[in-house]
């Protein structure tokens, strides 16, 4: 009975969020439940909690986590000061006398703003309220359109600087220590966001070439889904490359000194919250009312990220304190088929779990119970780490739970059916599965590039 007690708690904490309850508080909750239920029955060591502050001291000290609130920041202002606003707009013009160039140019400036903003929530909105309307008015299928900003939008996920990978990364990290010590390795060699930014590269520009083939199979043979616009509409090439050129600019300065070296992603971060601050303040578009807005946003955002991860670290204790570890662990030996059939069966539950969960609870909760083992088993953890990132990115659009789903439909007209927004992303979610069936057969995928950058 005692062995069911981790399986217990994680069950606990899917029913509770499913409730609509708050995550962090969830997670904390369930665990001093459990904590307590075990502390009076004698199954579970009280001393265990004596270590959770400096767990908390951890987190807050922990230098990685600093380029959250930073790339929070350059995202938010980006959003705010209307630059993403702007560069999607002059985009859109320019590409609209082409068979589905509306839809071309909103994948292309969904991915440029996952390279500078790396918040979906950000990118969905900014695309709904400027290309949904003009889609629908051009003619395009709602489910199109409305698929089209949805998926684009959860490229921030997997493009780099994503936060997502930031947090993926410091999770991973820690489970890459552990799984080194459970083996008597006593390496200094950790895993970096860095790492995981140079590893996502080349999956996340074979998504989104896979989402403009896709674009253009659809105007070709079903040019009546995706129609062209009137030629009158057109920008000119020099007010295009006026709005392209500032946030191409930034997006270099940001990951090339990742690239290159020349500075970390927390320093890189740093770099892309003033290049943003300075094209807001160039552009005309940065004032002390706006500063502040931003400011209340990236410090809302993260305080209820650090919140969740405090509580998540209090849940990991009391789950290790039942033995859940030793038991996922167990549970992964006994499976035939060793590495395989246990990077199947955790591939398939995150991705079932996305149905219900966001993608920051299962970063927060799942992968420390299942990250240690895999990476024990000698799993790559460049390659599981964008394995789980491009699984997360589901999660933003599969029902009923999909936050790109909600995003879209807080600012889509009422003319744009929920069911559209559903049918509209199943292509892309395939898609997304495609990358990852080939990210599961060819890893040089997602690790061959942090090896040549490391030579």
């Amino acid at each position: 009975m005692i062995e069911l007690i981790p399986l217990l708690m994680f069950a606990a904490v899917c029913a509770v969020l499913m409730l609509g309850y708050s995550v962090a508080f969830t997670l904390a909750g369930v665990a001093l439940v459990f904590a307590g239920f075990g502390i009076v029955t004698g199954v579970f060591e009280p001393n265990l909690l004596r270590t959770f502050p400096s767990r908390i001291y951890g987190i807050m000290a922990n230098y990685t986590l600093v380029a959250v609130p930073l790339f929070v920041f350059m995202g938010t202002l980006l959003e705010k000061s209307r630059l993403a606003e702007e560069l999607l707009e002059n985009m859109s013009r320019a590409c609209r006398s082409l068979p589905g160039g509306l839809g071309l140019s909103v994948i292309i400036v969904g991915a440029l703003l996952a390279a500078s903003t790396g918040i979906v929530g950000a990118t969905v909105v900014t695309m709904g309220l400027i290309s949904l309307p003009t889609m629908l008015r051009q003619g395009y299928h709602p489910s199109l359109a409305a698929g089209t900003i949805c998926a684009t939008g959860t490229l921030g996920q997997i493009i780099p600087p994503s936060i997502a990978l930031v947090l993926l990364g410091d999770v991973l990290s820690n489970a890459y220590q552990r799984a080194q010590l459970s083996q008597g390795i006593f390496s200094p060699e950790t895993l970096s966001v860095g790492d995981l930014f140079v590893g996502a590269l080349i999956p996340g520009l074979v998504l989104v070439s896979l989402y403009l083939l896709y674009m253009l199979l659809v105007a070709r043979w079903r040019p009546t889904l995706a129609p062209a616009a009137p030629s009158e509409e057109r920008i000119s090439t020099g007010r295009l490359w006026l709005s392209l050129v500032p946030v191409s600019a930034l997006i270099i300065l940001v990951l090339g000194s990742i690239l290159l070296g020349i500075a970390t992603p927390t320093e890189a971060a740093g770099v892309g919250a003033l290049g943003a601050a300075l094209l807001a303040l160039l552009k005309g578009k940065l004032d002390l009312a706006r500063l502040k807005e931003v400011a209340r946003s990236t410090t809302m955002t993260s305080a209820m990220i650090f919140t969740i991860l405090i509580g998540a670290s209090l849940f990991s204790l009391v789950f290790r304190g039942f033995g859940g570890e030793e038991l996922v662990e167990g549970f992964f030996h006994q499976l035939p088929g060793g590495v395989f059939t246990a990077m199947l069966v955790v591939m398939v539950i995150i991705f079932l779990l996305g149905f219900i969960l966001d993608f920051i609870e299962i970063t927060f909760v799942v992968v420390p119970i299942v990250g240690p083992v895999l990476l024990a088993m000698g799993v790559d953890p460049i390659w599981l780490g964008i394995m789980i990132a491009l699984n997360l990115q589901t999660s933003f659009l599969t029902p009923p739970f999909g936050f790109a789903l909600f995003y879209l439909r807080g600012v889509a007209p009422a003319s744009v059916a929920t069911s559209a927004l559903y049918r509209g992303v199943i292509p892309f979610i395939v898609l997304q599965l495609l990358v990852l069936c080939a990210l599961a057969l060819w890893p040089g995928l997602a690790t061959w590039l942090p090896q040549q950058l490391s030579l």
